[in-house]
Formats: C-alpha cells, structure tokens, sequence
C-alpha cells in the first residue's frame, strides 16, 4: 500500500470538498498535512476528524489566496518553515473558484479576473513561495488539479476553463524549469466528474450516479504525491 510517512504536505482548499477529502486521505495515509484555506471553523472541523481518526497532529492555518500579494506569501512561507521546522515535501493545488456555466456576453472582467486570481495566479505565488522549502525535500510533489476543459475549450466554460489551460501551462512550465532537480516533480490530475461541491454547482441536472466518489481518485492523489511517482513530471494525467 502506497504510503506517506514522514511527509509533510501542504494542501489548499483543504476545508471542504475535494481538498478536504485529499488532506484526510494523506493523513490517514501517514502524512503530517497542512491544511490552508480561507474558513476558519471549516478548517477546525477537518483538523479535528484528523486528529479523532488517530493520523499525524495536522497544521492547519487561515489564508485567504484571493487577496494575497508578493508580501503576504512570502510571510506565508516563512510562516510554514517555522511551524515544519523546515520540512516540505508536496503541495496539494485544490483550492479553486468558479462561478456559473454562462455565454461569454453575460461573463464580466471581475469574474475572470478571480476565477484567474485563485486558479491560476495563487497557485504561481504560493509554488513561488515555498519553493525553497521543497527544494530542501529529498522527494517532493507538486501537484495542480486540472479541469477537462482547460485542454478541450467548450461554450460557456469561458473564465473557468481559460484559467484552468493557463494552470496547465504553468506546472508545464514549473516542471521544465525544474528538470536539473531530480528531487522535484510537478503535474496535473484531473479527477473528472465527482460528487464535490463545484461538479453539483456545474452541472446541476446530474444525478449523482453519474458522477464517481471521492474514493475512486484519492488513491492516485496519495500515489502521486509519494515517492513512488518520482521521475514522472510534467504531465496532464485524467484520473
């Protein structure tokens, strides 16, 4: 069985969903986890079945991504190298913000403007940020959860979509400017139609039969993210 001892992953949009799903699998995996997110009693909900469900003591810290600028990450790493004492070994990218499937005249800037600003301008900053963490690791794994519709554009996926291509772009570009680290990896997984929040509030007239349980991806998360993927990178992997 795929394990994560003696990890320490950092995972945002770890309060609900799909992030909150992925940070009880990696604990219960072996992983000291960090979880980030913007709600604080969300946050203290998921901190607290970790702990009940006997895993690693997580980290669990408030950060708002949508308002966070060159200053606030910088303070947001140091503030994980000193809790961690240093140590990093992955990050987890599902924090995510979408607004409703639309025609492109009823879109407005400031729709894409943030749907851009935390799929795809956060995740930039924070991998920024820690990036001397994880290059400290002996093994780490940075990981950007991808949508379909960032490689097959469609109508009325407009923002979303064209924030989640420029994410794929990015851990492209990460994992080919990393390539003399033979430490780090960087790569897309996409998890397709599952019963989390965003896929309801996207496609509405599903029926929940149509889409597959968490369960069915979270084993490949923890795969990817352990050493066992090591040498795999910049790659769009559908789940």
């Amino acid at each position: 069985m795929t394990t994560l001892a003696n990890k320490t992953i950092l995972i945002t949009g770890a309060s609900q969903g799909l992030g909150e799903q992925v940070a009880k699998a990696y604990a219960a995996a072996g992983a000291t986890v960090i979880l980030v997110a913007r709600h604080q009693k969300r946050l203290e909900k998921v901190y607290d079945a970790i702990v009940a469900a006997g895993s690693p003591e997580p980290f669990a810290i408030c950060f708002d991504l949508m308002s966070a600028e060159e200053k606030e990450f910088k303070q947001f790493a140091e503030t994980i190298d000193e809790a961690t004492g240093g140590k990093l070994d992955g990050v987890v990218h599902c924090a995510s913000y979408f607004y409703a499937l639309s025609p492109l005249d009823f879109q407005t800037v400031s729709e894409w403007v943030n749907q851009y600003r935390i799929n795809t301008v956060a995740p930039m900053g924070l991998t920024r940020a820690l990036f001397p963490l994880l290059k400290q690791s002996e093994d780490a794994s940075v990981i950007f959860v991808g949508e379909s519709h960032g490689e097959k554009p469609q109508a009325y996926w407009g923002g979303f979509g064209a924030s989640k291509a420029a994410l794929n772009y990015l851990c492209k570009v990460a994992a080919d400017e990393w390539e003399r680290f033979d430490n780090l990896r960087a790569n897309v997984l996409v998890p397709g139609a599952i019963n989390s929040p965003q896929r309801i509030k996207s496609h509405p007239g599903e029926s929940k039969s149509e889409r597959k349980n968490y369960k069915d991806v979270l084993p490949q998360f923890i795969w990817w993210a352990s050493q066992e993927s090591r040498g795999r990178t910049g790659e769009i992997v559908y789940l």
